[in-house]
């Protein structure tokens, strides 16, 4: 039986940078992966660019049952900190809007900035490696895998979660959580497309290919981002923002013209105008959903002057607040991330380490904290990651 200081299961993005802070700080550790490809997600994510962090991440931008939790975390490692060593291994990068940085490359400059700071560290690696059993023992842990078992005080779990199965993901942090005792927040998908029903959606799938900036509410979530419609349904950031916020039965509100007054607008061009109402409308919205919109409330081929107020009116309010009901999602496999998780009430803030489980510590995807679109995400990667390593 190998002995080690640290165990860390999953060589993601925070599992690779827990192990390799925890390897800098002199613990002999052991990186454990089952996949045969190192950091696909990182390698996928952003467009291939890596979105690799947000300079104004704060807790604002992070979904929980425990909404404080991520508080601790983020304050001790944040996107400067990151930053620093993305600037020491000279990876060129570049604020896309919003505060989301990219790299200028490819995301394999990220991946190979993980390696190197495990390199660092002194990490052992065991890739691709199953593991079969994790046992408590006194004054640590035992994994059991099938390149042998391995022993230390001190395991993370940094397994990720559910979204994108096809490159790896499962919910096995989830499972050994629950077989440890602690309590779980049901997982589901987040930062995905939402779909409709077929009849419903029906009239639409024609637009598939439209955009356009709106501005998107749902319960607690409004977000003023882009919006694509699709053959299935509603896809683009303002609609992956959203389904972080959405769950089964909402509604959904639209506003296809944020920050305008369009019923003003349409009374004062009607004023001794012959114009289309269609022309009007579509220097303000893309023609083919103009088109649709306007053939659907039978208003198509009509001029400004011969509908009435009311009516322009009625159009107005239906293009500035149109309610729509998902019936469901693309689900993990096109989903970014996943909310949900292990429970944070079950985990100390400080150290990620379970309360009731002296040695196991949980980071990363597999924790109820949930970010927004935009590289908020990866931060709680690197802050989640950099607490546990403080704390092995």
């Amino acid at each position: 039986m190998a002995q080690y200081d640290v165990l860390v299961i999953g060589a993601g993005a925070a599992g690779m940078y827990c192990a390799a802070l925890a390897g800098q700080r002199g613990r002999r550790v052991l990186l454990i992966d089952h996949a045969t490809r190192l950091g696909e997600k990182i390698r996928i994510s952003g467009g291939g660019r890596c979105n690799f962090t947000n300079l104004h991440a704060s807790p604002a931008q992070y979904l929980s049952d425990n909404p404080h939790y991520c508080r601790s975390a983020l304050a001790r490692h944040t996107p400067q900190d990151f930053l620093k060593r993305v600037r020491h291994h000279g990876i060129r990068w570049f604020e896309k809007h919003k505060g989301q940085l990219f790299c200028e490359d490819s995301s394999q400059r990220i991946i190979d900035l993980l390696q190197a700071e495990c390199d660092d560290g002194r990490v052992d690696w065991r890739m691709p490696c199953t593991v079969t059993a994790v046992t408590p023992e006194a004054g640590g842990w035992a994994i059991a895998t099938d390149q042998g078992t391995f022993e230390a005080p001190s395991l993370v779990v940094a397994t990720g979660g559910m979204a994108i199965p096809k490159i790896g993901a499962t919910d096995w942090g989830l499972r050994l959580a629950k077989q440890q005792g602690l309590p779980l927040v049901s997982p589901r998908p987040a930062l995905v497309p939402l779909t409709f029903a077929r009849e419903d959606w029906a009239p639409f799938a024609e637009l598939a290919g439209v955009a356009l900036e709106v501005m998107l509410r749902c319960n607690e979530g409004e977000f003023r981002e882009d919006l694509l419609l699709t053959h299935r349904g509603l896809s683009g950031p303002a609609i992956l923002q959203i389904s972080s916020y959405w769950q089964h039965g909402d509604e959904l509100v639209v506003d296809l013209l944020p920050e305008q007054d369009l019923a003003a607008l349409l009374l004062e061009a009607k004023q001794g105008s012959r114009q289309q109402l269609l022309t009007v409308l579509s220097q303000l919205l893309p023609r083919r959903l103009t088109e649709l919109w306007l053939q659907r409330h039978d208003l198509l081929g009509r001029a400004l002057a011969e509908v009435s107020d009311k009516t322009l009116r009625q159009l107005a309010h239906g293009l500035q607040h149109w309610v729509l009901r998902p019936d469901g999602s693309e689900g993990f496999r096109k989903a970014e991330v996943m909310r949900g998780g292990v429970d944070t009430r079950a985990l100390d803030s400080r150290t990620m380490m379970a309360r009731e489980r002296p040695g196991l510590y949980f980071i990363g995807e597999v924790v109820d904290v949930t970010g927004w679109l935009g590289g908020y995400n990866f931060q709680w990667a690197w802050s989640s990651a950099f607490a546990a390593a403080q704390a092995v």
